[in-house]
């Protein structure tokens, strides 16, 4: 069977993979993420093309050097086209969720599957998540009972996990949301001979 390499050492992903019932192995691609953005944006590209490119860096580094399928995957926050970081502090967060409140954004989330150094798959899948209209109160509240851990993702929130009721409204599957999205790229495997069909 062809190993299964995921190029990320993201948790949320490599829970995805192993729920889903794959085997695979995680090796981490070493890009800087900062410095490809930088250079994206500089050029005028989007948060939905750099999440792809991301993906894409990381799926073809790994498979450079290791045999198999090798997947990579990124996912960009977009606010009316524009691209957003995790945040540094609570600070920041409260401020990054006031402004997103009562307003829609857009996850991108892109997997590329690469295989002897070069991509042979890929998919960018968008959800449109609105935050409905909180209050301070409540926000204050969020971020005391959530602390630190509202600072690992870029939205400030986990689906999975009490920042779900921070929205009225999610248009997109689950999995784009969570960062891979699973439903074509399981299709892959299965066409790959890794997954039975």
């Amino acid at each position: 069977m062809i190993p299964v390499i995921l190029a990320s050492k993201s948790a949320a992903r490599g829970a995805l993979l192993r729920g889903a019932g794959v085997s695979f192995e995680t090796r981490v691609a070493g890009v800087d993420e900062d410095a490809v953005k930088s250079a994206m944006l500089a050029d005028g590209a989007g948060p939905r093309d750099i999440a792809d490119a991301l993906a894409e860096i990381k799926a073809v580094r790994v498979s450079e050097k290791t045999a198999g399928l090798v997947v990579g995957a990124d996912q960009t926050l977009d606010l009316d086209g524009r691209l957003y970081d995790k945040a540094a502090s609570l600070d920041e967060a409260r401020a990054r969720l006031q402004d997103f409140r009562g307003r829609s954004h857009k996850l991108h989330s892109a997997v590329v599957v690469a295989r002897d150094g070069a991509p042979i798959w890929r998919e960018v899948v968008t959800a449109t998540l609105r935050m409905r209209p909180f209050t301070d109160a409540f926000l204050d509240g969020y971020l005391a009972r959530n602390g630190e851990a509202a600072l690992s993702s870029v939205g400030c929130y986990q689906l999975e996990g009490e920042g779900v009721q921070l929205f009225d409204r999610i248009d997109g599957d689950y999995f784009t949301i969570l960062g891979l999205p699973l439903m074509g790229l399981l299709d892959l495997l299965r066409r790959h001979g890794v997954l039975p069909l």
